[in-house]
C-alpha cells in the first residue's frame, strides 16, 4: 500500500488501552540485535511490573548490523499488533534498521488494533510513522536492554504512563530555560538524526502546532547544528510551539550544545528548555507522542492534559 505524505492529520490520535497487571507485552527488534543479558534483566523488569512477556523467537535473529531480515523484522510487528492476546509492545533496543521496515507495515491493520507501544533511540522513525500513518498514540521511553539499568523512580514513571489514569506531568530539576514563556500542543519527537534522516521520505515530519522534545548521542555540536539547518530549510519547524532538549550523551560542552539549538530556534520567540530527563541516560523519562500538553518555563514543566492511555 502506498502513501502520500501528511494523508492522516495529527488530530484526535488515537490513545491505546492501558495496561494492567496480568497483561502480555510482546517483544519486538525492529532495528538492531540486542545483548542478551541485558535483555534478559530487562524483561525480569517487566515481569516485575506483573505483565507476561512474549518473545516471538524471530527476535533473536541475526543479520550483519540488523536483528534479521527486514520483512521478518516488520511481520513480527505486524503480528504482534494483529494478535489479541498481546496487549502492549515493548521494543528489544535501538541501533540502527527502523527505517527499513516502514514499506513492509500494515498500517490499516495496526490502526485497527491500537495498543501501548513503547521505545527510543532508533525507534524514533517508528513513533512518528505510527502517529502520522496509524493515528496511534506511542511512548518515548526505556526499552528491553535499558529497562535493567533504570532508576526505580523511571520504572515507576513507565508504568504510570501505560497503566495508569493519571496524565504525566514532569517538574524536572537542574533544568536550564533558554527562553521563557508559555505553550500547548501536540508532544512528539525523539532523537534529532533519526528525525532529520526522515526528511524528504513520505514520513517527512511536520511539527506545525507541536511541542517538540529532541535529544541525541555521539553527534557533534557542528552536526547538530547541521541536521537541524537541513530541516530548517525542509520547513519541519514552520509554527513550532515549543521545544524540550532532553540528554546530548557525548555531544560536546553543554553550553555550546545550548547555542546550537538556540541559533535556530531563538528566534522563533517559542519556549525552549533544556535539561530534561529523556534520552539514553539511565534517567530517561517515559513520554507518551502524540498527545496535547502545556510547557511552562516558571517552573519548568511538561504537563500533559489527559492521560497516556484510555
Amino acid at each position: 500500500m502506498t502513501f502520500n505524505p501528511h494523508t492522516i492529520e495529527l488530530d484526535h490520535p488515537v490513545r491505546p488501552p492501558r495496561l494492567k497487571a496480568g497483561d502480555t507485552i510482546g517483544i519486538a527488534a525492529p532495528s538492531g540485535p540486542f545483548d542478551k543479558p541485558l535483555f534478559e534483566t530487562g524483561m525480569d523488569v517487566l515481569r516485575d511490573m506483573g505483565f507476561k512477556v512474549h518473545v516471538p523467537e524471530a527476535v533473536y535473529r541475526r543479520e550483519g548490523f540488523l536483528a534479521g531480515p527486514d520483512e521478518e523484522r516488520a511481520g513480527v510487528l505486524n503480528a504482534l499488533f494483529a494478535d489479541p492476546a498481546i496487549h502492549g509492545i515493548v521494543c528489544a533496543r535501538g541501533g540502527y534498521g527502523a527505517t527499513r521496515v516502514l514499506p513492509y507495515l500494515d498500517w490499516e491493520a495496526i490502526r485497527c488494533h491500537p495498543k501501548v507501544f513503547v521505545g527510543f533511540s532508533d525507534i524514533t522513525v517508528l513513533h512518528w510513522a505510527l502517529l502520522e500513518k496509524a493515528r496511534l498514540a506511542t511512548f518515548h521511553g526505556p526499552m528491553g536492554t535499558t529497562l535493567g539499568k533504570a532508576p526505580e523512580r523511571f520504572r515507576a514513571l513507565l508504568r504510570q504512563a501505560i497503566m495508569f489514569e493519571a496524565p504525566v506531568d514532569l517538574t524536572p530539576p537542574d533544568v536550564t530555560v533558554l527562553t521563557h514563556g508559555e505553550a500547548e500542543g501536540r508532544v512528539v519527537g525523539g532523537n534529532l538524526t533519526l528525525l532529520c534522516h526522515l526528511v524528504g521520505t513520505p514520513y517527512a515530519p511536520h511539527f506545525d502546532g507541536c511541542l517538540l522534545f529532541i535529544e541525541d548521542v555521539a553527534e557533534a555540536p557542528y552536526r547538530l547544528d547541521r541536521m537541524l539547518v537541513q530541516m530548517t530549510l525542509a520547513g519541519c519547524f514552520e509554527g513550532l510551539a515549543g521545544l524540550v532538549l532532553g540528554q546530548f550523551q557525548d555531544c560536546g560542552e553543554v553550553g555550546e550544545i545550548h547555542d546550537v539549538f538556540m541559533r535556530t530556534f531563538g528566534p522563533l520567540g517559542i519556549p525552549v528548555v533544556a535539561g530534561f530527563p529523556i534520552g539514553h541516560g539511565e534517567n530517561n523519562a517515559t513520554l507518551p507522542i502524540g498527545l496535547i500538553a502545556r510547557l511552562t518555563t516558571r517552573p519548568a514543566r511538561l504537563a500533559y492534559m489527559t492521560a497516556g492511555t484510555a
